[in-house]
């Protein structure tokens, strides 16, 4: 790794993407960290170091690395999984930069999926504690897999805390039963103090080597350490060898050790890239920008060496599920580039001048431009993405670095590649031979919980916006479009208020669409509260053709879930037979419209007990009118109470937040029903809260549990809203709740 080299290699031509190689010259590495931790700083600082940037930081035509999307831009944060490519050494190494926050974990599941290996990036900026819920979550996520994984510390030159005080966190945090699993590589070299108190990190010192490796020149210096500072390597090496050992494949060698023996550093080096490949230890390195003037960043040749000698090849990973578009499972040979074709979307995006674009992971076979492959996607129909079986062609091929596409003429098992022009794929379809169409298991995604209701702005905006909708929801499997009949409103569900923004902008300035957020609507319920009885009476005699009919009806509440009831109780002919289903028709339309403040009427029996008609001028018309009317007047002299619907909600937190994890769903109405220990020192609570009380609540739970929470929810059903929250939402027609 970094102490097997003096300098770096060099690799191609700076910030040319070529077509890769065999599997085993392929690494393909997820980059994953709380937002601020500096993950594409540390993206731009490797390509630097490899060549594929310029010393200003910019590639051919200007763009940096990282200039894809305006909206990151605009906002200073990553919102979507991005690739660079990069040449080092012979090997093509895949960098999928993911974004920090937790509202675009849908990019960071799919980088997880295209990648063989992943690199957790760490700040020292920050707190001690600051390694986030969320990148624990995405740390137990990689080990139930077996990801290889290795930690980068960042902003040593701001660190609030010290590099080996956050070595011993992530040991705590990470390394769970086994702390020596997480262990420095190398030990930061600091110089002079400055005027202003600021001490720099120079370099790093290779614990295995025993040598220092400097960059104040702007390329990294192989020296000897001083005398005084080698009790200290000798105390940290010595912990880092029995760590390697602890994971060796060999088992006589930790005997040989506790016995006196030396073990050759050629030995540590083979059995510590196996242990990082077989995801058993977890490195920590050190990386930091260049300087100006400095071509190579601090630390980033140790870490581009770790990534090509450490970490494992796309043939080391088992390929994924696979079946038949019927659900037949189906073998598939580890990443083959001359078996059957079988790749996979993981992301999609649009630019304005070439379309669509869909970054495709190659697990079997090889991909080339111009053949017609297979389009399938199953599963997510829930979320606006039905199912489908198209053939299409596919378009040029091409490696992305910033805004520009080398064009590439093919992409083989293992590596990934930008495909263009295939117009109907999704983000998570597979693409396959056309004469052997299979389909790979989707990956999990989370449940969007936050709604954001839109409408047209204007006329010329309705024409579009079901299109731009559309488009955003095929790009993005995390957001769920719904177009709900009983609100009457398309409502878009999100992650969070970044999601939202994001969503929002990306209808204006990529589909232009221009919206109106309007507040979200919960489907409420009416129901009598006690009997009543009304008379319709619709009697119109005055020129033409008159009209008459007169029904007089009972009604009575039902029990929760009943429906609407109708029961026929005429004797005597007073409504004659033909008109009775006229009668029920009225009560039933009149019934969905609602009787107080515009909610469907439910859980209730409507009989009909007498009416009159009369020969020449009853018609089916009138007595749907006359039964409408009826409603109506029974609803004036009865209690008429809102139903509010009530789910059952799941939160799972730490167990130092379920104290006002509780206590705030008690101030929502809720109901505790139990809780559950979720294991890792995590509670599930389990509680019945009105959904009017959690249209925010993605947000909320966010800030009562620290970011550490997360929760389900699932309908249960409707019950009865107290009276003096009913008052509120009854003097309007479709009141807007979930505020």
């Amino acid at each position: 790794m970094g102490d097997k080299a003096n300098g770096h290699r060099h690799p191609g031509a700076a910030g040319r993407a070529t077509t890769a190689g065999p599997p085993s010259s392929v690494r393909n590495v997820v980059l994953v960290g709380h937002s601020g931790s500096g993950k594409t700083t540390l993206v731009e600082a490797l390509a630097l170091t490899a060549e594929a940037l310029t010393r200003a930081g910019r590639v051919e035509d200007g763009a940096t690395v990282s200039d894809y999307d305006e909206i990151e831009h605009r906002q200073q944060r990553s919102v979507q999984l991005s690739l660079v490519p990069l040449d080092w050494g012979g090997y093509k190494i895949n960098l999928l930069d993911t974004p920090g926050y937790a509202d675009f974990v849908g990019e960071l599941r799919a980088g997880l999926r295209a990648a063989d290996a992943a690199l957790f990036v760490v700040s020292a900026a920050q707190e001690a504690e600051a390694v986030a819920a969320t990148t624990r979550a995405v740390w137990q996520e990689c080990a139930a897999v077996g990801m290889p994984r290795a930690i980068v510390v960042t902003h040593l030159e701001t660190a609030r805390t010290g590099f080996e005080e956050l070595t011993r966190i992530c040991g705590r945090i990470f390394g769970g039963d086994d702390p020596d699993a997480v262990l420095p590589l190398y030990l930061p070299v600091y110089g002079a103090e400055g005027p202003d108190g600021h001490v720099p990190v120079t370099g790093l010192t290779g614990l295995l080597s025993r040598r220092i490796y400097d960059y104040t020149s702007g390329t990294r210096e192989v020296l000897a350490p001083g005398p005084d500072g080698l009790e200290a390597i000798d105390r940290a090496r010595d912990r880092l060898i029995e760590g390697i050992i602890a994971e060796s494949e060999d088992e006589t060698l930790m005997d040989h050790y506790l016995g006196g023996g030396e073990v050759d550093e050629r030995t540590l080096v083979d059995d510590l890239e196996k242990a990082v490949a077989r995801g058993v230890f977890h490195p920590v390195l050190a990386a930091a920008p260049a300087a100006d003037g400095a071509r190579q960043g601090l630390g980033t040749v140790e870490l581009l060496e770790l990534i090509t000698g450490g970490f494992p090849t796309p043939l080391e990973r088992r390929a994924p599920e696979v079946t038949t578009p019927r659900g037949a499972a189906r073998p598939l040979p580890d990443c083959d580039p001359a078996g059957p074709l079988v790749a996979e979307v993981v992301k999609t995006a649009s630019d304005p001048y070439v379309g669509r674009i869909s970054l495709v992971r190659v697990f079997s076979g090889t991909l080339r431009p111009d053949e017609t492959v297979h389009v399938c996607g199953h599963g997510l129909a829930d979320r606006g993405h039905e199912d489908h079986d198209v053939e299409m062609r596919v378009g040029a091929l091409s490696a992305p670095f910033g805004k520009q596409q080398h064009v590439i003429d093919s992409c083989a098992a293992g590596d990934l590649a930008c495909v263009a022009k295939l117009s109907h794929a999704e983000t998570g379809d597979t693409l396959s031979a056309t004469d052997d169409p299979l389909l790979i298991r989707p990956w999990e995604m989370p449940d969007p919980l936050l709604p954001l209701a839109v409408e047209a702005h204007s006329t010329s905006d309705e024409d579009r916006l079901s299109q731009g909708l559309a488009r955003l929801a095929a790009e993005d499997p995390t957001m769920r479009l719904e177009q709900n009949q009983a609100t009457r409103q398309v409502v878009l569900w999100c992650l969070g208020e970044a999601h939202m923004e994001v969503a929002l902008e990306r209808l204006r300035d990529r589909y232009g669409v221009q919206v109106d957020v309007v507040p979200h609507k919960v489907p409420l319920r009416e129901t009598f509260g006690e009997r009543a009885s009304g008379r319709g009476r619709h009697v119109k005699q005055s020129g033409g053709h008159g009209q008459f009919a007169i029904c007089e009806i009972e009604v009575e509440p039902l029990p929760v879930g009943s429906g609407v009831e109708f029961v026929d109780r005429v004797v005597g002919g007073a409504v004659p037979r033909q008109f009775i289903p006229s009668v029920e028709k009225g009560v039933r339309a009149q019934a969905a419209r609602g009787v107080a403040a515009g909610h469907p009427l439910v859980d209730v029996r409507v009989t009909l007990v007498d009416g009159k008609s009369h020969s020449v001028d009853s018609s089916d018309a009138a007595f749907q009118t006359a039964g409408a009317l009826a409603l109506r007047e029974a609803s004036a002299q009865a209690r008429i109470e809102l139903l509010e619907p009530v789910a059952m909600v799941e939160v799972v937190v730490p167990d130092e937040y379920v104290g006002p994890v509780m206590s705030d769903l008690s101030g929502r109405r809720g109901r505790v029903v139990g809780t559950d220990q979720a294991g890792g020192g995590q509670t599930a609570v389990r509680a019945e809260v009105p959904e009017v009380e959690i249209g925010r609540y993605a947000i909320d739970l966010r800030s009562v549990s620290h970011g550490t929470g997360r929760f389900s929810r699932s309908y249960t059903r409707h019950e009865a809203m107290p009276a003096h929250l009913a008052d509120r939402f009854r003097t309007a027609t479709g009141a807007a709740v979930g505020a």
